[in-house]
């Protein structure tokens, strides 16, 4: 069984949540996986030290972006393994300090993401990652706030897309993922 297929097998899948005839497929059972994490955070780093990283100017990734809540699980370990700094993006409201915003479309209606002003230097090659991408809207408010410090986003990276959604077209930087849903 292929890496991907191992961490697909582990997925939790949820059919009906949180509404009718939507499948949620669940991260969580790879989180309490110790091997299983290794394999997601190793498949990540394969990607970007094979792929992203040879092609950048310069040779870095000088920050990783975790979106408001998952991509703080996988952000920081990624942030560190490449001795990059680590970026949250929290909902409105919930960080200290002078902070840029971007908004973005949700299926129930319009939500505000917010960065710290000052945690990307103009001209940082930057990475933005989370447990999934449906329709984007959240990755794209995230490349906004990257952008608005001066920082290029080089990237998204998700270990789900729901690729029926179409999010890739939307995004400014190309987007990886491990796992691909369709439908």
């Amino acid at each position: 069984m292929s890496d991907v297929e191992y961490l697909k097998s582990l997925l939790g899948v949820h059919h009906d949540f949180p509404k009718k005839d939507v499948t949620f497929l669940d991260i969580f059972p790879i989180l309490r996986d110790p091997a299983a994490f290794e394999v997601l955070i190793t498949n990540f780093l394969d990607h970007l030290t094979s792929h992203t990283i040879p092609s950048l100017e310069g040779g870095k990734i000088d920050v990783v972006v975790g979106l408001d809540a998952r991509g703080f699980l996988l952000g920081p370990i990624i942030a560190s393994r490449l001795k990059a700094a680590f970026v949250p993006v929290r909902k409105i409201g919930k960080l200290p300090g002078e902070c840029v915003d971007a908004e973005y479309q949700k299926e129930y209606g319009k939500d505000v993401f917010q960065m710290q002003v000052g945690t990307i230097q103009p001209g940082q090659n930057a990475i933005v990652i989370d447990d999934l991408v449906a329709t984007g809207g959240s990755a794209v408010a995230a490349g906004e706030l990257v952008a608005k410090q001066g920082g290029k986003t080089v990237e998204y990276l998700f270990i789900i897309e729901a690729t029926f959604l179409n999010a890739r077209s939307k995004l400014d930087a190309p987007l990886y993922s491990i796992i691909q849903a369709d439908g």
